[in-house]
Order: structure tokens, then sequence, then C-alpha cells
């Protein structure tokens, strides 16, 4: 990485509190996301296949309980979920750069990895919809690398801005 870029633990105390309010509101946001997605899937594959193919139906008389996602809900879901991770993990990786803690390959590989694990998940739900359940694998995969990052790097942003003190001054 390159040695210009500023050091979290070396910004000023208001810098600090401006990244980690930032970073906090981030977690919320995200934190209220995942709470979405539990009530809507369970957390589980057969949730996330139902949630996207809607309810299999063994009974003609019987009504889902749950609706195949239209092409258009579709559309919209992967467009408002692909621009706001986008923008979620650009501003993460922008800060994450200047962390101390993780260094070399590690820190380029979390900065980056959320970008493919995001488009793995929401390619994996059309997967779902118009191909096979099978795809709500990769949809818990992915789902689970994508928020296990994202907290990964506000844990390590919220240490390094509060708690790592500037030794050299």
């Amino acid at each position: 990485m390159n040695s210009s870029i500023p050091k979290l633990y070396q910004l000023s105390k208001n810098s600090k509190y401006l990244l980690s309010a930032f970073i906090l509101v981030m977690i919320i946001g995200v934190s209220v996301g995942l709470i979405y997605v539990m009530e809507t899937t369970s957390l589980t594959m057969k949730g996330a296949s139902e949630h996207y193919a809607g309810t299999k139906i063994t009974d003609e008389l019987d009504i889902p309980e749950k609706y195949p996602k239209n092409f258009e809900g579709m559309l919209l879901t992967t467009h408002t979920h692909l621009i706001s991770f986008a923008f979620i993990f650009l501003a993460m990786g922008t800060i994450f750069m200047m962390n101390t803690v993780v260094t070399e390959g590690w820190k380029i590989f979390i900065m980056v990895e959320p970008f493919f694990s995001v488009l793995g998940t929401f390619g994996s739900i059309w997967g779902v919809r118009y191909l096979s359940e099978l795809f709500s694998v990769p949809i818990m995969l992915f789902g689970i690398l994508t928020y296990l990052t994202f907290y990964f790097m506000a844990g390590i942003l919220l240490y390094e801005l509060l708690y790592k003190k500037n030794n050299s001054v």
C-alpha cells in the first residue's frame, strides 16, 4: 500500500469522530437490512428460495404463502442492492485503506472481496427465481461472506479509530 495514505490512528480527533459516526450508522443500516433478510427468508436456503421463486404448491387447491417475484421486482431488487452495496463497500474500502491492523495482501483482498460476493448473491437470486432452488446455496454462502466482510471491516475500523493511539506524537 502507498505510504502517503494517512493512517486512521493519526487522524485528528474530529476526523476520527466523523468516521466513527459514519461507520456506526452504516452498521445500523446494514444490520436493519440483515434483519429484513431474516424476516423474509428465516435465514434458510428454503426461505431464500421461497422469497424469490415462491412457495412450491403440491395441491392445485393450495394457495401459495409466497408468490414468485415478477421480473420487474427482480430488476428493482438487483438494481437497488448492487448500487447500494457498491457505495457501501466503496466507502468502507476507502476508509479501510487507512487502517494499519490489516496489511498487504489481506487488506486488498478484504477491500475487493465484497464486490464479488454481492455480485454472487444477487446473481444467484436470478438463478433461484428462474433456474433451480439449488441456487439458494450460493445465495447463502455469498451473503454470509458479504456480511462477515462488512462487520469485520467495521470492527477493525472502529478499533483503530477509537482505541489505537498515535505513539509518535
